[in-house]
């Protein structure tokens, strides 16, 4: 899926079920009217069963629809009410609302990452919410297990446990764990470095990279000074 409408950035996303029993993974984006911009979100079930999709979806939505005037945070907070009310599954999230000057505002809860992507750098933007973030923080030894267990999620972050961000750049990627894990931040800059991908092509080199887990990305294209379709400008 994609738009080019010239008053949005262009941005694609996929989502491949890879050989999980289902797609527990959803993404949702939407431009309300006078909004500075579009709302995108991007969240993972936690599980693999009909629970974790539906509360995938529910937290995605949600939070896309959120007014970017309430920020990030209050968009994760939507997830949460919905999730709470509407299924008995969980999810992890990350946001991204416009800022109005060209960047964007990011909130998320568990492992799901945003990166920022100016066409030559990428800078991970998210930390994620594991036991193995919360042991490697405090110079402990993790396993790798630790990785896979996250400590915050829709349904059971306290406000004071979302995390929080902002970027100046135009150009922005989110990602499920199945893309990130399998690319690494080396992987996914490779891939995105080639003229012409976005996110088809990182679901791809994902799975092709032995991913595991369902792998979902939602790529914004950076600024291109030369383009006839109109951006946001960067702010200074």
């Amino acid at each position: 899926m994609s738009t080019t409408r010239p008053d949005y950035p262009r941005w694609h996303t996929a989502s491949a079920q890879g050989p999980r029993s289902l797609n527990a993974d959803a993404v949702g984006a939407y431009a309300a009217a006078g909004a500075p911009g579009i709302a995108f979100a991007l969240a993972d079930g936690v599980g693999d069963d009909p629970a974790a999709a539906r509360a995938a979806r529910v937290a995605a939505a949600a939070a896309a629809r959120t007014s970017v005037h309430k920020g990030p945070v209050e968009a994760v907070l939507a997830a949460q009410r919905a999730v709470r009310e509407q299924t008995s599954g969980d999810a992890v999230l990350v946001v991204a609302m416009p800022d109005g000057n060209g960047g964007y505002r990011i909130a998320w809860v568990g492992d799901a990452r945003a990166y920022a992507w100016d066409g030559t750098t990428l800078s991970r933007l998210t930390t994620d919410h594991t036991l193995a973030e919360y042991f490697r923080a405090r110079h402990q030894p993790v396993t790798p297990r630790m990785e896979h267990v996250v400590t915050t999620s829709v349904r059971t972050a306290g406000e004071n446990e979302i995390g929080t961000a902002e970027t100046t750049s135009a150009g922005l990627l989110l990602t499920s764990d199945g893309v990130h894990k399998p690319l690494t931040g080396s992987g996914i800059r490779a891939v995105l470095a080639r003229p012409g991908t976005g996110a088809a092509e990182l679901v791809e080199a994902a799975l092709a990279r032995g991913g595991s887990d369902n792998a979902t990305a939602l790529y914004v294209e950076p600024l291109e000074v030369d383009s006839t379709t109109v951006r946001f400008p960067v702010a200074a």
